[in-house]
This record gives C-alpha cells, sequence and structure tokens, in this order.
C-alpha cells in the first residue's frame, strides 16, 4: 500500500509538468511542477490578440499605399520610358509627386547622357523623306539595336528625316547628292507630337531627351539630300525596314528620260529594281569613265602583282592584267554590273532594253547607296573625317 501511494506521487508531478507548459510554443522536462494561474493566461491571451490586431490593421493602411506607388511608377514609367529603378528613385526623392519627378528624370537624364555621349554609337536607323523629286536621308545612331526598335527613337529618326528634306539650300536647284553636315539641323525647330515626347524644341535637345530616356548615347551622325533634274523618276530601297520611311541600308537611284510623256510605270517599276541592285551589288561608280585615277592605278598594281607571280612572259602578263581590270570593272561599276534580278544581262542592257520599251533614252543620273554604321570603328581608330556615302 505504501509502495503504491510512493509510486503515484511521479506520476502526478510528470502529468502536472506536462499540463503547466502545454500553454507555451515549447515543452520540456522538470523535476518541479510549475503551474499557470488562469488569469494570467487569459491576460497573455489578450495581448496576443491585441498585438495581432494591430499588425492586421497597420498592414491594411498600408497595402493601399503600396499600390497607389505602383500605379505612380508605372505611370512615370509609361511617360519616360526611363528604368525603373530610375523612376522609383526619382518619385521617393519627390515625395511621390509625378510631376515633380518626371522633372527629376529629364534633369538627370541629360546629365547621363552628357556623360555617355563619347560611347560607340554603332547601331540605330536610316529615315527617309522624300517629295515630288527630292529625298532626304538621315543616319541616327545608338549603340544597342534594342534601342533602335524602340517606338520613339524611331519616331525621332523620322521627324529628323522630313526636317532635313525642308532645308533651304543648293540641292533644289542642282540635281545630285548633297551632303547636309548635322551642324545645319541641330538647332533648327521640331515639333513633335508623341505621347513620350512633345512640343516645341530643337533637334538638339530632342536627341539628348531621347538619349536620356534610352540610356544609351544618341547621336545624329550625317544626312543627304539627292535632288532630281525634270523629267526624271526618284526610286528607292529600304533594306530591313522595321516600318515604312526606316531601314539599316537605303539605295536611291534617279532614271532620267527625255520624253516627260513616256511610261511611268515602267521607269517605276526598274528603278525600283535597280535602287535594290544598288543595295545588294554595292556599286563604286556609274561609269567605267568615272573610276578615279587613283583607284583605277591601286588596282592595276595588285593584278599585275598577282600576274608576275606566275612567272610567265611580259606580253602574258599584260593580258592577264587588263582582262582582270575588266572583272574589276564588273565588280564597281553600275552600268558594267551584272543584273541582279537577271544575271544574263547586265544594267546596261537593262537601260537600252528600257528605252526601247518607253521609246525614249532612259539614262542613271545618280544613285546612292548607304548603309547603319559603316566605318564607325575605323573611324574612330583613326580620328578621320565621315565617309561619304557611295554614290555618283
Amino acid at each position: 500500500m505504501a509502495l503504491s501511494r510512493s509510486a503515484k506521487r511521479p506520476l502526478q508531478i510528470m502529468l502536472s509538468t506536462r499540463i503547466g507548459f502545454s500553454g507555451q510554443n515549447y515543452s520540456t522536462w522538470t523535476r518541479k511542477a510549475v503551474s499557470t494561474p488562469i488569469s494570467q493566461l487569459a491576460e497573455i491571451k489578450t495581448r496576443s490578440e491585441s498585438a495581432f490586431g494591430m499588425f492586421f490593421r497597420r498592414f491594411s493602411v498600408q497595402a493601399p499605399a503600396a499600390q497607389e506607388q505602383m500605379n505612380l511608377i508605372k505611370q512615370l514609367r509609361e511617360r519616360t520610358s526611363a528604368p525603373i529603378k530610375d523612376v522609383k528613385a526619382a518619385l521617393i526623392d519627390c515625395n511621390w509627386d509625378i510631376e515633380e519627378a518626371q522633372k527629376d528624370l529629364r534633369k538627370r537624364g541629360k546629365v547621363l547622357a552628357s556623360k555617355k555621349s563619347g560611347r560607340t554609337a554603332a547601331e540605330g536607323l536610316l529615315a527617309l523623306a522624300q517629295d515630288e523629286g527630292r529625298a532626304a536621308i538621315v543616319e541616327l545612331n545608338c549603340e544597342t539595336d534594342f534601342v533602335a526598335r524602340n517606338e520613339i527613337f524611331q519616331y525621332l529618326a523620322l521627324s529628323l528625316a522630313k526636317q532635313a528634306l525642308l532645308i533651304e539650300n543648293v540641292s533644289h536647284q542642282v540635281s545630285g547628292v548633297h551632303a547636309v553636315g548635322p551642324e545645319c539641323l541641330e538647332d533648327l525647330k521640331l515639333n513633335l507630337e508623341h505621347p513620350k515626347i512633345s512640343g516645341e524644341t530643337t533637334v538638339r535637345n530632342a536627341i539628348t531627351e531621347i538619349a536620356a530616356m534610352m540610356g544609351e548615347n544618341v547621336r545624329l551622325r550625317r544626312s543627304f539630300v539627292m535632288s532630281t533634274s525634270s523629267p526624271a523618276v526618284l526610286s528607292i530601297y529600304l533594306h530591313t525596314s522595321p516600318q515604312p520611311g526606316l531601314g539599316r541600308i537605303a539605295g536611291l537611284l534617279s532614271l532620267e528620260i527625255e520624253d516627260g510623256n513616256s511610261q511611268l510605270e515602267a521607269l517605276q517599276r526598274v528603278g525600283s529594281e535597280l535602287a535594290m541592285h544598288v543595295v545588294a551589288a554595292k556599286p563604286l561608280f556609274l561609269t567605267k569613265e568615272l573610276v578615279s585615277s587613283s583607284a583605277l592605278e591601286s588596282e592595276r598594281e595588285i593584278l599585275k602583282s598577282q600576274a608576275e607571280s606566275t612567272g610567265k612572259s611580259q606580253m602574258a602578263i599584260e593580258k592577264m592584267v587588263e582582262g582582270r581590270l575588266r572583272k574589276y570593272y564588273e565588280e564597281v561599276v553600275l552600268m558594267e554590273q551584272k543584273f541582279i534580278m537577271n544575271d544574263t544581262i547586265n544594267v546596261k542592257t537593262l537601260l537600252n532594253n528600257l528605252s526601247k520599251e518607253v521609246g525614249s533614252p532612259v539614262k542613271i543620273g545618280n544613285f546612292f547607296r548607304m548603309e547603319v554604321g559603316e566605318g564607325i570603328q575605323r573611324l574612330e581608330a583613326s580620328g578621320a573625317d565621315e565617309p561619304v556615302a557611295q554614290s555618283a
């Protein structure tokens, strides 16, 4: 009996210990029973509920504010196209005032744009604008193809081409290809009507603002205007064109005809094909007579050196050089090149056939080829001037 009572006591102690700590986040064993009054347990419960309620109320108040912040970030991002981290930083600095943040972003962007102006910009687009008898083409550069695909960049490029077409210069009276330097455009007024960039500004300021939006070096590299004498047909081909008036390679060509009443449809068809030919075949000269003496002498020296390595007689070497010069003409002279649409004839034969078709002599007045980024790396290495695009 005594043994039975003494055995029950440790069991009671054990049960009392487990029950006493059952309200905690952990459990343990102890030699001594611990009991918590019911009043204290009720107080702990009340405090827990109060703390949870306070946290829940605080979270509920912050949730709409966070949503409003996200909306402001989205709106400012849509307005400016600036990176999200820059948009958020500007809003925080301006106490979430979207108008002030937009001004702040423009200030920051202009500073960054000036710092990036020395970086290589070899990507971009050619933009073209045309009216009766004239066409203007500009090259707007950026650092990456990603920016060149941006609608704001493309809008600016087209706006610059339209502006170049309006410049009053000799091209209004004289047919040919005329260079228009960036300095002739930079101070001109632009009236922009785009959701993200609008209002009246100068060409220089518009380029700086786009550079700030894109986060890259953006620059107007060069521009040209081609004019034709009347009667003539001006034909244009743009290669890799994301939208009308834009491309990475451009071919322009004018067909002059003695009889202005000839079949325009045939002239336009052949003119378009020849503009495409200029892009693909890369001619350097219009006729053999226009090949520069320096280019001809350089090529002759190369061919002569190659022929002499064969060990043949001097007479044979001269014949080899002349034969290879004919091949050189076929490569670089437009009138001697094989026509890309029908390589059984050359361009000279094509024009003779066209003249018979329309009943009046037809000739190429001028041609012009231009490609985005051509020569930029070489120019920066040598410090030379900008190249003139291939023209005749």
